[in-house]
């Protein structure tokens, strides 16, 4: 055996007494550690069993044994049954390896700068087996999730392992029998009359993400008491979708639109929660699930607030441009709302133009959905025009009324 992993194999009781310590102090779930002398013997105890193991194997780079492998996965199962969130199983891993890599870092210093080849055969054989080992807690981990969390719980926790970039996601989702896609819709359901969640609706949301493979979980409670159900909507590889982009265009430049399918899980979701909601859509891959959360979010509080029989759909970036950037300027929606408020005074107003922009200015299909004579609807608009000085079909009215018309359902002025 070399110096060098003779330093590290001297040094192993030492480091791993130091890992135990600094679990302690910097994993508040690991406090019980300074009270708890039998959980702190087996800490240490299998962290220089780990020290002595990467000693015995690396300097000929020999694989973790599926013994090895099943003692780290143990490990993690000890872990996940003594109720160790995913932040703190993240936070271990993360100060393990830190360590580990001091440790060989001090171990090459106390050598005076000697031992390059040692060094090389070590780091050769870290980082391989350092995934492998890894993987195996994380297994062990999972293993005991599966046994004793409830399939909703499993399914939260995957959605947020997803959003927080956790590679644990991958062991979460093969538990629940689910693929990781490369990219997902991020959709985010907006209730300003949050429903009960009881047991009934937690059974239709159950059926509804195993009938769509599409992960959930509640978000935190507004101020205001409005909730959000996030659904992580998984999408089809870039190569198919750009099969599918209209032609002469510049990928980069595309709107962010709503996929095909979203629409439809987005109206069984609605139906479910039985109430009125305002969804927002961003799409981005795997890695970036987080930014598009945010996006997601504030593109929900821009978008109209509508029931699942009321035409309600997902809105993405490209549907509400103009409304987020209003929301950010106080004066043109204070000046947006007098219009709304001169517009309240009229026979429906607001709702026929919500229905004439949704039919894209189409009289007729405007007045049938309406269900209304075309006369009436005729009169409607002549009546805009009265009380604005704005004409519903001209570009300004496009530009002006249809974003009083979703702010106004938007709820963002009540």
């Amino acid at each position: 055996m070399g110096s060098l992993f003779a330093e590290l194999a001297r040094q192993a009781s030492t480091n791993a007494r130091r890992e135990v310590e600094t679990y302690a102090r910097e994993i508040p779930e690991f406090g019980f550690l300074d009270k708890d002398a039998r959980a702190r013997a087996e800490t240490l105890e299998h962290s220089v069993w780990l020290r002595h193991r990467t000693v015995e194997l690396s300097p000929d780079n020999s694989e973790l044994t599926d013994d090895d492998l099943g003692c780290i996965a143990s490990m993690g199962e000890l872990r996940a049954t003594n109720g160790m969130s995913l932040d703190a199983r993240q936070g271990v891993l993360r100060v393990h390896t830190a360590l580990m890599l001091r440790e060989i870092n001090e171990a090459t210093d106390a050598q005076r700068g000697g031992g390059v080849d040692e060094l090389m055969r070590m780091m050769i054989w870290f980082a391989p087996q350092g995934e492998r080992g890894i993987g195996a807690y994380r297994q062990g981990f999972v293993r005991v999730l599966r046994r004793r969390m409830p399939y909703a719980e499993q399914i939260a926790l995957l959605a947020r392992s997803l959003l927080k970039g956790d590679p644990i996601a991958a062991e979460l989702a093969a538990a629940v029998d689910m693929e990781l896609p490369d990219r997902c819709a991020v959709t985010v359901f907006r209730l300003p009359d949050p429903p009960v969640v009881d047991r009934f609706l937690e059974n239709e949301i159950e059926t509804l993400v195993k009938a769509h493979q599409t992960p959930v979980i509640w978000g935190p409670e507004d101020g205001d008491g409005s909730a959000e159900l996030i659904a992580l909507v998984p999408l089809v590889s870039d190569a198919t979708t750009a099969e599918h982009a209209p032609p002469h265009t510049v990928p980069d430049l595309l709107p962010d639109l709503a996929p095909d399918h979203v629409p439809d899980v987005v109206r069984d979701f609605a139906r479910a929660l039985g109430r009125p909601c305002a969804v927002g859509t961003a799409t981005a891959p795997l890695p970036e699930l987080a930014e598009a959360l945010e996006r997601a979010r504030r593109i929900g509080r821009a978008a109209p607030l509508r029931r699942a029989s009321a035409g309600l759909r997902p809105y993405a970036l490209a549907d509400v441009f103009v409304e987020l950037a209003v929301a950010d300027v106080p004066f043109v929606d204070s000046w947006l709302r007098s219009l709304a408020r001169t517009l309240d005074s009229g026979p429906d107003l607001l709702l026929t133009l919500d229905a004439y922009y949704r039919h894209d200015m189409h009289r007729g299909t405007t007045a049938t959905a309406l269900n209304v004579h075309t006369r009436t609807l005729d009169y409607r608009l002549r009546r805009v025009r009265e009380l604005t000085g704005i004409d519903p079909g001209s570009t300004q009215g496009v530009r002006t009324l249809s974003a009083v018309v979703t702010r106004h359902l938007s709820g963002a002025w009540r």
